[in-house]
């Protein structure tokens, strides 16, 4: 089963992830709780992570894995796969384990840090605004589009000339989000562009 269109980054940030809520991607990402008697058990994300490929996922379509101590854990996911994950994780080294879905909302991590920037550019590419964005180099951001780590509005983006409008977010794998704000035209016919950055 597959989730088209729909890729997690899997940089171990469950933050970025739930962030697909807020930035009005409701169905971008869902989560499930993984529950069982692991109060007398060893377990670790290897393990949970493990337990879930093990049922025929590909990591792609999985994001952290968060541990809930001696209770279980709580696991994002792509939402075409979330009931296949219900019926089909039984286990967690040895423990028998329940899945039930959750909210987003009910993630417990940390909110994330925020930071708002202003850049000014010729154009609205994804790599002249998201470079400036990341403060990585255009050359550079444009190698880590061609690797695949650079996904707008949770899909992989596939050019670095696409162009980019207010509301957008951009993730890069391991670096975080970044959503685009007002865009307004300058006197020199430049775009200045609002961005929010989760860090």
């Amino acid at each position: 089963m597959t989730a088209e269109g729909v890729n997690l980054d899997g940089s171990g940030d469950a933050t970025d992830d739930a962030l697909a809520l807020a930035a009005g991607y409701p169905g971008a990402v869902a989560a499930v709780r993984v529950s069982g008697p692991f109060k007398h058990s060893q377990v670790s994300h290897g393990d949970f992570l493990g337990a879930v490929l093990g049922t025929g996922i590909t990591r792609d379509k999985v994001g952290d894995v968060i541990l809930l101590e001696g209770e279980g854990a709580q696991v994002i996911i792509s939402p075409d796969l979330q009931d296949f994950l219900l019926s089909s994780l039984t286990a967690v080294h040895r423990v028998a384990v329940s899945v039930q879905p959750i909210p987003l909302s009910d993630l417990k991590v940390s909110p994330p840090r925020i930071e708002t920037l202003r850049t000014v550019e010729a154009s609205l590419r994804l790599d002249a605004v998201a470079s400036a964005a990341f403060r990585l180099s255009r050359s550079k951001f444009t190698d880590l589009i061609a690797k695949g780590d650079v996904r707008v509005n949770w899909r992989e983006a596939a050019k670095s000339g696409v162009a980019l409008k207010s509301g957008d977010v951009v993730s890069v794998r391991g670096k975080g989000r970044c959503k685009i704000g007002e865009v307004t035209t300058t006197k020199k016919g430049r775009y200045a562009v609002e961005l929010t950055r989760y860090v």
